[in-house]
């Protein structure tokens, strides 16, 4: 156990622990944000570096809403000037190379582009809790404490980014 005059997270195996856990969910959180995974790698990282730098004020509990919430303001900082756009790999499709008709693989890849400029179109905190959940995979009440909001309010924004989904997709 660590001594009475230092936090759990100033021990090297928890944080380092901690670090392995975390790290990914709060890089895709953030990547959601930018749009730039190589501005989300540099914010996630000096997240846990402030985390290192003040670990024997925060306790170990607090330690997943410390970083969150430095990443989140280190965002708004950096991105005050301009708007969030979310941008996908050009060149993501092709990888798969199959048999289908051409016509297919046509319409599916307007459908594709539809789709993504739908959810570009997104506010942002729509947008985050939409894709905190249909690509992390993070049930609504992972993306409440994340987000420090309620579970309703999760549901809410989900249930709106759908419905805005749906009008501008079915055009």
């Amino acid at each position: 156990m660590a001594n009475k005059n230092q936090s759990d997270t100033c021990d090297e195996m928890i944080f380092s622990t901690f670090f392995k856990s975390q790290i990914k969910a709060l890089r895709n959180f953030l990547f959601y944000k930018f749009g730039n995974i190589d501005q989300a790698e540099d914010v996630a990282q000096e997240a846990f570096v402030k985390l290192w730098q003040n670990c024997a004020s925060v306790p170990l509990e607090k330690a997943k809403s410390y970083v969150y919430t430095i990443a989140n303001n280190s965002s708004l900082n950096e991105i005050a000037h301009q708007k969030v756009v979310l941008r996908y790999e050009k060149n993501f499709t092709g990888l798969d190379k199959t048999n289908e008709n051409p016509e297919f693989l046509l319409e599916e890849k307007q459908f594709q582009v539809k789709l993504l400029k739908a959810i570009e179109n997104l506010n942002e905190k729509q947008r985050i809790a939409f894709l905190m959940h249909r690509i992390d995979g993070k049930k609504y009440s992972e993306i409440a404490t994340d987000l420090n909001i309620s579970v309703k309010a999760v549901e809410k924004r989900i249930h709106l980014a759908l419905v805005s989904l749906r009008k501008e997709i079915d055009l």
